[in-house]
């Protein structure tokens, strides 16, 4: 299988930042997929009962940031 890669940034404020996270968490508890869209074509990605979470908070910069991974 080839390579996918997306990547998306945009601003937002807080609260939408925050359902979108959500949104996601959905995604993965009840349909255990995540899909977006590539190039007018909707990715759907199966994910597996049992995932690595990393959790990674830089503060104290000039930018602070919040980094999510998941992976399996």
């Amino acid at each position: 299988m080839a390579l996918i890669e997306h990547a998306h940034e945009e601003r937002m404020r807080r609260e939408a930042a925050a359902q979108r996270l959500r949104d996601l968490a959905d995604e993965l508890s009840k349909h255990n997929e995540v899909s977006f869209m590539k190039d007018g074509l909707r990715v759907t990605v199966p994910v597996p009962d049992e995932v690595t979470l990393t959790l990674e908070i830089e503060v104290g910069g000039d930018e602070n940031e919040i980094e999510v991974e998941i992976t399996w």
